[in-house]
C-alpha cells in the first residue's frame, strides 16, 4: 500500500514561468488576505473612533498615492519631487468638475486622474535626456510651477479662497461621514492594488523594471524607453489624481497650503521606508509615515498645553522633517529595502517552520 508523506517547503524554488507571476504563493497566503480584507471592511468601521477611522482613512488615501510614486521610483527608476503637487492637481480638477458642471463622482474621479496624468506625461518629457539629480532638479521646478498656478489662477482655483465640494452620491445615495468614506476609499484603494499588481505582472511592468535597470540595455533590445518613461509618469500622476480627488471630498473644502514640497518629501519617504518596488511596501510606508505624523502632532500639542517639556515643547514641531530624515536614513543603513522586505522575511519564517530561514 502506497503511503504518501507531505513535506514541508524549505525554499522558494520555481520551474514554470507562471510561477512567477503568481500574487500569492500559498493557498494558505490567499486565504490570509480574504481574512484580513473581510475584518478590514465588516468590522473596522464599526470598532474604530472617529479619530481612529479619519486616521485610516488618510493612510488609504496616502497608500493609493505613494502605490503611484513606488512605480515611477521603485519600478521604473524616474526621481520625482513634485508627487505633493500632482496630488493637488487631481484634488482641484476634482472640486472644478464638481462644483461648476455638477458632476458625479464615478465622473470626477477618473477624470481627476486623467488630467493630471496628461500634466505629469508634460512635466515627464524631460526624462528622455535628464537622469539622477537633474531629473530631481527638474521635477521640484514642476512642484513650484504648479504650486504657483493654484495659488495665482484665481479664476479657475479661487486661489486662497479655496473650493468646497458638495457631499458625493453614488446611485442616489449621499456619501458622508467617516464611515461613508472609508467604504469609498478603500474600494478605491483595493482596485487601485489590483491594478498596480496586475501591471507590474505585464510585459509594461517588466519594461519598466528594464529601464530602471539598464535603460541602454532595454533601448538595445527594441524597449522604446522614452515613451515607457511618459508612460511611467503619467500611471504614477494618474494615481496621484485619484488620491487628491478623494482627498478633496473626504476634507469638503481644500487649499494650496498642503499640496507643497514637504508632502512630496513625505512620498518619497513613505516609498523609501516602505520598500522600492514593492505594492505592498508603498501602504506600509503610508502606515509609518501617516502614523508618525499624528504621533508628533499628538506629542506637539501635548507638550503646548501642559508645558511639561518648557521652552523646548515649542520646538518640536519644525523636528518633523528632522525625524523623517531620521527615519530615511535609520532604513538605508540598516534595511535598504524597507517594512515589506521585515515582513516577507518574517511571513518566510512561518511558512517554512521549522526549518531556519
Amino acid at each position: 500500500m502506497r503511503q504518501r508523506f507531505r513535506f514541508h517547503p524549505c525554499g522558494n524554488y520555481k520551474d514554470r514561468y507562471e510561477d512567477e507571476l503568481t500574487v500569492f504563493e500559498t493557498d494558505f497566503g490567499r486565504l490570509w488576505a480574504i481574512v484580513g480584507l473581510l475584518v478590514l471592511l465588516c468590522f473596522a468601521p464599526f470598532v474604530l473612533s472617529r479619530y481612529m477611522l479619519y486616521i485610516v482613512n488618510t493612510i488609504g488615501i496616502m497608500s493609493m498615492a505613494a502605490i503611484g510614486l513606488n512605480i515611477l521610483i521603485g519600478y521604473t527608476g524616474l526621481i520625482s519631487l513634485g508627487h505633493g503637487a500632482f496630488v493637488g492637481v487631481g484634488a482641484y480638477a476634482a472640486a472644478i468638475l464638481a462644483t461648476r458642471w455638477n458632476l458625479p463622482i464615478l465622473v470626477t474621479l477618473p477624470a481627476a486622474g486623467i488630467i493630471t496624468a496628461l500634466l505629469g506625461m508634460v512635466f515627464g518629457i524631460p526624462s528622455v535626456r535628464l537622469k539622477g539629480l537633474y531629473l530631481t532638479i527638474a521635477t521640484i521646478a514642476g512642484q513650484f510651477i504648479i504650486e504657483y498656478v493654484l495659488v495665482h489662477w484665481d479664476a479657475l482655483t479661487m486661489g486662497t479662497m479655496g473650493i468646497t465640494l458638495p457631499f458625493p452620491s453614488f446611485f442616489g445615495y449621499a456619501i458622508s461621514g467617516d464611515r461613508g468614506f472609508f467604504y469609498l476609499i478603500f474600494t478605491c484603494l483595493i482596485l487601485m492594488v489590483f491594478l498596480a499588481i496586475n501591471l507590474m505582472r505585464s510585459k509594461y511592468g517588466r519594461a519598466f523594471v528594464a529601464v530602471r535597470d539598464n535603460d541602454r540595455a532595454a533601448e538595445g533590445m527594441g524597449i522604446p524607453i522614452f515613451r515607457y518613461k511618459l508612460l511611467s509618469f503619467g500611471i504614477s500622476s494618474f494615481y496621484a489624481g485619484c488620491a487628491g480627488a478623494l482627498w478633496a471630498y473626504y476634507m469638503m473644502s481644500i487649499t494650496t497650503e498642503p499640496f507643497n514640497l514637504m508632502l512630496s518629501v513625505e512620498f518619497i519617504a513613505m516609498v523609501i521606508i516602505g520598500g522600492l518596488g514593492s505594492i505592498s511596501g508603498s501602504i506600509f510606508g503610508a502606515v509609518f509615515i501617516t502614523s508618525l505624523n499624528e504621533i508628533l502632532r499628538w506629542l506637539t500639542d501635548w507638550a503646548m498645553n501642559t508645558g511639561a517639556l518648557g521652552d523646548f515643547g515649542m520646538n518640536l514641531a519644525p523636528l518633523r522633517e528632522f525625524v523623517f530624515g531620521l527615519a530615511i536614513v535609520f532604513f538605508i543603513l540598516f534595511e535598504p529595502r524597507g517594512i515589506a522586505e521585515l515582513w516577507r522575511i518574517v511571513r518566510s519564517n512561518f511558512r517554512l517552520w521549522p526549518f531556519p530561514y
